[in-house]
């Protein structure tokens, strides 16, 4: 391979470290070729892109990389290196765990991964990714918890509606009731006598 041909293929992981927002760095030596075309297929059908890199081009493109900071997946690089890179935070981890369970083999290994700016290491940290929420998810999440209240809210207004206005029509009943009653018990006020009166009265 001369340095054009590996200027290339640094270019080309360099592109997809940057545009990937889940990057797997796992481990896939041991498998044979049936079970490596099986894995591949899962990965195609997840939407997953399964890439083979040499150590030490891999490590040129991440040392590239200015939006992001690779640099606690160098001591990973060791033996054999894959890339399995996907929008979904959480799809290259369960593709690897139903993989396992089903051919009951030790790879695909994972080393690492890096999902939004957030790092992970270890293969001890798969079942904590394949449950692992996307963005879109937890944003979903919140607006739901938001947005639970205000319907819970609108809900009680509207099946409470009828005794509302009962009440509100009940209240203005009982207040003309009132002053209806108030009118015809309390006697009209008697009209103060004039000054001619006065006089009659007097006379007599």
């Amino acid at each position: 391979m001369n340095r054009e041909e590996k200027k290339n293929i640094i270019d080309s992981i360099s592109v997809k470290l940057k545009e990937g927002n889940s990057i797997y760095f796992t481990k896939i030596h041991g498998l044979d070729s049936v079970q490596t075309a099986s894995l591949r297929r899962l990965c195609f059908e997840g939407g997953v892109s399964l890439l083979v890199v040499k150590n030490r081009l891999l490590r040129k493109a991440m040392e590239g990389q200015k939006d992001k900071d690779f640099s606690d997946f160098f001591d990973l690089l060791k033996e054999n290196t894959s890339l399995m890179i996907s929008e979904s935070s959480k799809a290259p981890a369960k593709i690897i765990k139903d993989f396992l369970e089903k051919n009951g083999t030790e790879t695909p290994l994972l080393k690492g991964a890096h999902i939004d700016n957030e790092i992970y290491l270890g293969h001890e940290k798969l079942d904590l990714l394949s449950n692992l929420k996307s963005r879109e998810e937890l944003i979903g999440d919140v607006l739901g918890l938001l947005q639970s209240p205000i319907k819970n809210l609108v809900s009680a207004l509207s099946s409470g509606s009828n005794n509302l206005t009962g009440l509100l029509k009940t209240l203005a009943d009982n207040n003309e009731g009132l002053k209806k009653t108030i009118n015809e018990e309390t006697p009209a006020a008697e009209e103060a006598p004039t000054a001619e009166q006065d006089e009659k009265g007097s006379d007599s």
